[in-house]
């Protein structure tokens, strides 16, 4: 035997299909036994001498129920056991011959399946040592009979046929065995890739930063991964569940779609979740059934995309802006202050002056809030400790607007609480809005900074409460718009600029609670970024 050829075979279906042979070894030993025992033997089974033939039936029929044992228990190992079954089986199916009318019984056939048995079971040569002890036993009984007197005579042609017989049987099984052999490492190999392939794509479907769903016809999910699931504002499997449990909101536009008179991209925000998400469907035709994939995005996410085109465009406008509107406004200012300082003057036309002065320096100031959008360097994000920041923060705000230490509360659990941003920017968005706060609260503290974290998406917030009157709800659908501001002297940028800026950190500013009591500006900030595992 090769080395390679008569590798130890220890999978589960190589023991497997031993069993299934030693069934058929117990099925026909059972068979004599049972034939035996009745008194229903037919000629020629055991005619030549019924004793022996009737112990080696019981013997065949011991060995096939201790090899069940071994076999459950896999010892000794998998070669050794077929090898000493195999020999015991021609050995034992030779007393049958001897016992049974010799070649004339027929048993020289069984010969043909224990060698086929054998070579298939353990790929390799050893077939051919089977075939050659199983022609030289039928070749001993026939010797056997040339100097026995009591028994028929020799019949060596038959012999010779059943030992050629023999030989090709272990040739062909031999051939039928490494072909199998390979069949079976390759699609060992190919389930190992499969296999992978399949880890990698579950992979990097879990780390896509777009969430994706799967459910069949009866909107039951099928897949959801870890993007979905925090889009979603979910914690824990959602697999086999039913969708309207997790996003009732999609049912309505599923239906409509599948009635082919909704649209197949929508935008809508889920109950549990605290962001409003791009969806789009797809249908995947399988062979019997189909299945619905829905990609989930974050709206934010994709107005981050869309803001480099629009400030690039608000560059070249703000250009245009800088060149035809500042110089003519400076020249005005310029001209206005020195027909102020005429002695000339009267003192309704200073009034009026004055006037000219003053909406010069607010459009001016229009002029700069805009050109500073345009100009605003690409966001580069870093963990911030909130904390720590806010500290800092809240020390230098109440230094530059002179307060006191007690105006300006910071309520943060988790002092160690990171978020990703933009330091510059957050420190502006922080200030923009902590003004506006400022400027409206009643009674210290003016504001309260919350830091937390939401339990649902496990994004961090920051909340800048303030203590004012609360905004009319009308005013309230048009807070973040440009240039809408109910400040005589406001430039109605700030909380625009603001919600620029965090979109640009994949963030988001909202009005989170506005009732009589004052309101609830809140930051949401980006989702931990986990995908760093990926590699």
């Amino acid at each position: 035997m090769n080395t390679q050829s008569s590798k130890i075979h220890t999978n589960a279906n190589t023991w497997d299909a031993l069993a299934y042979y030693n069934l058929y070894r117990f099925l026909i030993s059972f068979l004599f036994v049972a034939l035996y025992w009745i008194g229903q033997l037919p000629e020629p089974l055991g005619i030549y001498d019924r004793n022996i033939f009737a112990l080696s039936a019981h013997f065949y029929l011991f060995i096939s129920i201790v090899a069940f044992i071994f076999i459950q228990i896999k010892k000794p190992r998998f070669n050794y056991q077929v090898t000493i079954q195999i020999i015991l089986e021609i050995l034992i199916i030779n007393v049958f011959i001897y016992s049974s009318a010799g070649l004339n019984s027929g048993f020289g056939m069984l010969h043909i399946i224990s060698i086929a048995g054998g070579s298939l079971l353990i790929p390799g040569r050893i077939g051919f040592l089977f075939a050659a002890i199983a022609a030289l036993s039928v070749l001993g009984h026939e010797v056997y009979l040339q100097f026995s007197l009591f028994r028929a005579s020799p019949n060596y042609i038959h012999a010779g046929f059943l030992g050629i017989i023999y030989f090709l049987t272990a040739m062909i099984s031999h051939i039928l065995a490494s072909r199998i052999e390979k069949t079976e490492a390759l699609a060992e190999k190919q389930a190992i890739d499969l296999e992978n392939l399949a880890r990698l794509n579950e992979h990097i479907v879990q780390r896509l930063h777009s969430g994706i769903i799967v459910f069949d016809e009866e909107l039951k999910i099928r897949l959801a991964n870890e993007s979905a699931s925090n889009l979603l504002g979910i914690h824990g499997r959602i697999v086999d569940e039913d969708l309207e449990k997790h996003f009732p909101q999609l049912i309505p536009s599923i239906m409509d779609w599948m009635n082919n008179s909704g649209l197949s991209s929508l935008i809508l925000k889920p109950e549990s979740g605290h962001t409003e998400l791009q969806v789009s469907i797809v249908k995947i035709f399988m062979e019997n059934k189909s299945e619905i994939l829905v990609f989930l995005d974050d709206v934010s996410r994709l107005r981050q995309h869309a803001q480099k085109l629009k400030l690039a465009s608000l560059g070249r406008l703000t250009a245009s802006i800088a060149h035809e509107v500042r110089n003519p406004l400076g020249a005005i200012s310029h001209a206005a202050q020195l027909l102020n300082e005429s002695i000339e003057v009267e003192s309704e036309e200073k009034r009026l002056l004055s006037i000219i002065t003053e909406q010069s320096v607010r459009v001016n100031s229009i002029i700069e809030n805009v050109l500073k959008i345009s100009r605003r360097e690409r966001s580069v994000s870093s963990p911030v400790n909130l904390f720590n920041w806010l500290d800092n923060f809240v020390q230098e705000m109440i230094t530059r607007k002179s307060l006191n230490k007690d105006d300006i509360r910071i309520d943060c659990k988790d002092k160690e609480l990171k978020a990703n941003i933009d330091i510059g920017q957050l420190f502006q968005v922080m200030w923009n809005v902590c003004e506006n706060g400022l400027r409206y609260s009643n009674y210290s503290p003016y504001l309260v900074l919350r830091c937390d974290v939401h339990h649902d998406t496990s994004r961090p917030y920051i909340d800048i409460i303030d203590c004012g009157n609360g905004i009319n709800n009308d005013l309230a659908e048009n807070l973040f718009e440009p240039f809408f501001t109910t400040e005589k002297t406001g430039t109605g940028l700030g909380l625009f600029i603001a919600r620029e800026l965090c979109e640009a950190n994949q963030a988001s500013l909202i009005l989170h609670k506005n009732d009589e009591k004052g309101c609830i500006f809140r930051i949401n900030f980006a989702y931990p970024d986990k995908r760093q595992e990926f590699f």
